[in-house]
């Protein structure tokens, strides 16, 4: 299946685009419904494509070197993922998996220049988002190494309710399947101690979850959280 431009036009990258440069690189896409729990690629595999989230969720995990199975980040709508070429890879570094029913288009690994030369605010803006990533793992890697758990994990939940936050009437609901082995993984701790700092939270009302869903009751309150627990 082929992609309409129309699905671009709302997207932060592709919106400063002239429109025939926008209905180029359509004609050069294709898309591919995956359902929950499906896989849109595997670690290892060679990197035939690349890809653009258009609606779902992913969740990208990794084997170590020591056979652990971890969560090294979530896609959004919007986002470019699976880019190794840019990363002088010819596989793919992890294995992403849809979190819900999601819609992904894709390009042929080699088209990457041509993508890029598309537009120079196309260009712009996908370096842009490059960098917020790296910008994004330097300071979980920073997280992780000085502060405290309980901040790490608020850091966590407060940034998944900017991007993906539902409002509820009694707070802002994470929009996708989220449990706590996840937070876990996502904020380099144990299950233990996520489930040990969420039931303490539920406690004093900051939040509201059940096995796979976590709804935010006091924004405020967490931020505190943050800034109580800061070195």
């Amino acid at each position: 299946m082929g992609l309409d431009q129309s699905r671009l036009s709302g997207l932060p990258l592709f919106a400063q685009m002239d429109v025939q440069d926008r209905a180029r690189l359509c004609r050069g896409a294709a898309t591919r419904h995956v359902p929950r729990n499906g896989t849109v690629f595997r670690q290892g595999e060679d990197a035939a494509a690349f890809f653009l989230l258009l609606h779902g969720r992913l969740k990208v995990t990794q084997v170590t070197p020591a056979g652990a199975q971890i969560m090294v980040r979530i896609v959004h709508p919007g986002d470019l993922f699976g880019i190794v070429k840019a990363l002088g890879r010819a596989d793919y570094p992890g294995t992403a998996i849809a979190a819900v029913d999601s819609l992904v288009a894709f390009w042929p690994t080699p088209a990457w220049e041509t993508f890029l030369a598309a537009s120079p605010s196309l260009a712009l803006g996908a370096l842009r988002m490059m960098g917020q990533r790296l910008e994004e793992a330097r300071a979980r890697i920073l997280d992780v190494s000085t502060a405290a758990v309980e901040r790490r994990v608020a850091h966590l939940v407060l940034r998944l309710a900017e991007q993906a936050g539902a409002p509820e009437a009694d707070g802002v609901r994470i929009d996708f399947p989220l449990s706590r082995r996840d937070i876990a993984e996502l904020t380099g701790t144990t299950l233990h101690t996520v489930s040990r700092i969420l039931s303490a939270w539920e406690a004093k009302g900051l939040v509201r979850g059940g096995r796979r869903t976590l709804v935010l009751t006091d924004m405020s309150g967490l931020a505190r959280q943050v800034e109580d627990t800061a070195p």
